[in-house]
């Protein structure tokens, strides 16, 4: 737009950013946010969630968390998606203790912690005991989980081989009054399936359908001549 003798201001360059990141070339993105700095154009909170999570990406998670310090001593205020942003990009480099960090730094900031704050940390997590007791604090919190949230962990307990952690988690989304879905009946099933547990297996799929819901095709639950008795 610069060429065209079109100024781009604040809302231009959020866009381009935003393109920039979606199209999978956050350094582009950066080179932008690095444009507006030069031309002394003050970012909003949208701007800089873009920009936190690009050069998060490019030039690493480190470079993205002083840039959120340098945000909140300008005045911008960080709200859940510049956390949820910081945390995500601490997780996927598997630094769990300074995620958390974040996560109670939060709660100080008064920025309450969403669904998607808690799925981040879930995904990097990998002992069933820390993983429960996340899940506990997102509910004593006032974040409730959503049947998302329950699928990734029975699904993530099963690639483990862990039963119990699954029946937890299966009886906490019940005792919240959610009612499984199929996809959650499906995650239970491969993993009773896999455990050699066939007959409980049989069960929960009878039960989906019954529901109405879409069970996979599983030749383990197929009932043979000799299961007739």
């Amino acid at each position: 737009m610069d060429g065209d003798g079109i100024t781009k201001d604040l809302y231009s360059y959020s866009i381009y950013m935003d393109i920039q990141c979606k199209s999978g070339k956050p350094w582009k993105a950066v080179k932008l946010y690095k444009e507006m700095k030069k031309k002394g154009i003050k970012l909003d909170v949208v701007a800089y969630n873009t920009v936190i999570c690009a050069i998060g990406v490019s030039e690493g998670v480190d470079v993205a968390v002083h840039l959120g310090r340098e945000m909140l001593e300008l005045g911008c205020e960080p709200n859940v998606v510049t956390y949820n942003t910081i945390i995500k990009l601490l997780c996927d480099n598997m630094r769990v203790r300074e995620a958390y960090k974040v996560l109670d730094k939060m709660s100080r900031q008064g920025c309450a912690a969403n669904v998607i704050t808690y799925h981040c940390v879930f995904r990097c997590l990998e002992k069933p005991n820390e993983i429960l007791a996340l899940l506990d604090r997102m509910i004593k919190s006032g974040v409730t989980p959503t049947m998302d949230t329950y699928v990734l962990l029975i699904r993530k307990f099963g690639r483990w081989g862990f039963l119990r952690p699954v029946f937890i988690v299966w009886k906490k989304m019940e005792d919240h009054g959610l009612s499984p879905n199929e996809f959650a009946y499906n995650a239970l099933i491969d993993v009773l399936v896999e455990k050699g547990m066939i007959d409980m297996a049989r069960k929960y799929d009878e039960e989906m359908f019954d529901k109405g819901l879409s069970a996979k095709l599983r030749p383990e639950l197929v009932k043979g001549d000799d299961d007739d008795g």
